[in-house]
């Protein structure tokens, strides 16, 4: 068959086209090897920068990981145990809820009972109450100022210190921030304010007196009378230790108080904290 001069032209012009375009993508191809290689090699310094960013960038997502641990988590895991271990206290506890009637006369209930010292680490003895850092604050009592204790349970005694009611120094050690924070406001104490210490035989009542800011290795605090080591005490002191600033642990805010009297379980607990007091008895604390 022959073909026409149009179908000749139009075979004529594909092919045009096809060389055309094929051209075109020889150029593209050339130019983009030689822009390739106009660009600078990534030397090995570059290379070793790079990758020591990615790391700083991963170390940076665990550290903020870690501080919404340390801050936020710890404390939930805390606070659930404390509160556990306060209602167990306070259901164990045989003694009524209620306080003496208002315009009772005041009763002298003598020397203070002193329970003697638990023998195991980690036993729950009793309960603190300040409310000063709030009408619901309760926080359980344990002896020991290990790890194990403070980061679980809340306030722990110095094994080394006086029991409550003792005459001496009634010592303890709680976390500032993370663990519950058990003494988170301890720098909101003002002179006066009253510290209650509930155990098995009744309450204590302690009267703060002031702060004090310590380096760390300070132990005389807890000395029998508190920063005189040596000497012979003749009142009931209670001290209670925590790192300092709030957010760090470069020094120690050390808070004294004085006790001002005491009564026993049977006489019902002081006015001020019988409401937390019963709600812990019924679980509500």
């Amino acid at each position: 068959m022959v073909r026409s001069p149009s179908h000749v032209e139009s075979a004529v012009g594909v092919e045009e086209l096809i060389t055309g375009n094929e051209n075109v993508r020889r150029r593209n191809k050339r130019s983009a090897q030689r822009q390739r290689a106009k660009r600078p090699k990534q030397g090995f310094f570059r290379t070793l920068i790079q990758i020591i960013g990615e790391l700083l960038i991963t170390c940076g997502v665990i550290l903020l990981l870690f501080v919404v641990w340390e801050l936020w988590w710890t404390n939930i895991e805390a606070n659930t145990a404390q509160q556990a271990a306060v209602s167990q206290f306070a259901q164990d506890f045989q003694g009524p809820v209620t306080p003496p009637a208002p315009d009772a006369p005041p009763v002298d209930y003598g020397v203070p009972k002193v329970m003697a010292a638990p023998e195991q680490p980690s036993t729950v003895f009793g309960v603190v109450y300040i409310p000063r850092f709030g009408q619901t604050y309760s926080r359980p009592l344990v002896e020991g100022t290990a790890p194990a204790q403070l980061d679980t349970l809340g306030l722990g005694r110095y094994d080394s210190s006086a029991m409550p009611g003792e005459v001496g120094n009634f010592a303890v050690a709680g976390h500032r921030q993370t663990h519950g924070a058990v003494l988170d406001a301890v720098h909101t104490l003002v002179p006066g304010d009253k510290i209650y210490v509930q155990t098995n035989d009744g309450y204590y009542t302690y009267v703060f007196r002031n702060n004090q800011i310590v380096m760390p290795n300070r132990g005389d605090v807890i000395a029998p009378v508190p920063t005189q080591p040596g000497v012979a005490p003749t009142e009931r002191f209670m001290t209670m230790t925590s790192c300092n600033p709030r957010f760090g642990a470069e020094e120690r805010i050390i808070s004294y108080s004085v006790m001002e009297s005491w009564q026993p379980a049977s006489a019902g607990p002081p006015a001020e904290i019988a409401a937390q007091v019963a709600a812990n008895q019924n679980g509500k604390g």
